[in-house]
């Protein structure tokens, strides 16, 4: 009996995490849409813990937290989580991204496995961050400093929005809604795709 090969290409591989952010609470949501078109693996960092309840991600999403990166690990040979985490995934998206988080990454820290992931990442693959503070950490001059570093990164931002916030002030700094962050990530590697075939 002849094996059949399939023609039809693979899924993409989206990586989401999640920093510390009251936003967190929609991280389920945004794993949601993203399960049906992409394979999904999901990192959280501890503070992003208190906003998501595990419970409510999709059944099919590994959530690896820092718990994670070193448990698996005990020898030279071993996997190293951030370094698998980053092999495997094809885009990744940080969403929400907390200004803490942001700091982190444009001074190339690594003390978690989230900022690992970064400092380990090829960039000729995309990140997509969706950030999430209040509207003076939005506007602090620290977070212009901070999105200028990781433009030069080549990481894609899609910017917040004004409403209501959390802590019930009303300006820019608002993530994005899900289902616009899934939308942006998608159409964006479909005209690569659609670009690589012509």
């Amino acid at each position: 009996m002849a094996m059949q090969v399939s023609d039809a290409p693979r899924k993409p591989r989206i990586l989401l995490a999640a920093s510390g952010s009251v936003a967190a609470i929609k991280f389920s949501n945004l794993c949601s849409c993203f399960t049906d078109w992409a394979e999904v693996k999901a990192v959280a960092t501890q503070a992003a813990l208190h906003f998501i309840d595990r419970t409510t991600l999709p059944k099919d999403v590994v959530l690896y937290t820092d718990e994670h990166e070193w448990s698996s690990w005990s020898k030279i040979g071993d996997n190293v989580l951030h370094i698998e985490l980053r092999r495997w995934a094809d885009i990744m998206v940080i969403a929400p991204l907390s200004a803490n988080t942001l700091g982190k990454i444009a001074g190339g820290l690594c003390d978690n496995l989230l900022t690992s992931i970064i400092r380990a990442w090829d960039y000729e693959k995309p990140i997509f961050v969706a950030p999430a503070m209040n509207t003076f950490m939005w506007t602090n001059p620290f977070t212009e400093r901070h999105l200028m570093t990781i433009d030069e990164l080549g990481i894609t931002l899609i910017p917040p929005v004004s409403k209501r916030l959390a802590c019930g002030d009303y300006g820019t700094g608002a993530m994005a809604e899900p289902s616009l962050i899934f939308s942006t990530v998608r159409l964006f590697l479909e005209s690569r795709q659609n670009a690589n075939k012509q």
